[in-house]
């Protein structure tokens, strides 16, 4: 396992929700969950991987959304299985979606 810990700049999230829990800890899949933050215009992700060696690509997907979602304000804690970066990017806006209260 590896654990990579990410910080990216983002607009800030509205919270409408609890925290949320999205996605399965399975083969090409991941959990994801997201809880408020302490700085409104962060996003802080912690990933644990089981495939190891992939940091910079972790990097460039998660810097993406951060970017083109309003996510700061927010911790997120993933726990992947091997995941393509299509599927991170789905599971990210579905748990997003989520703790914003189902809210595109």
């Amino acid at each position: 396992m590896e654990t990579l810990d990410f910080r990216f700049t983002s607009t800030p999230a509205p919270r409408a929700s609890d925290p949320a829990l999205c996605g399965v800890v399975g083969s090409g899949n991941l959990e994801i969950l997201v809880q408020p933050g302490a700085e409104p215009a962060t996003c802080v992700l912690t990933i644990k991987t089981s495939a190891r060696g992939f940091g910079d690509t972790w990097r460039a997907v998660l810097g993406d959304f951060a970017a083109s979602h309003p996510a700061g304000g927010t911790v997120i804690a993933i726990n992947d299985m091997g995941a393509t970066p299509a599927v991170v990017t789905l599971r990210l806006a579905q748990a997003l979606a989520e703790y914003r209260g189902g809210a595109q």
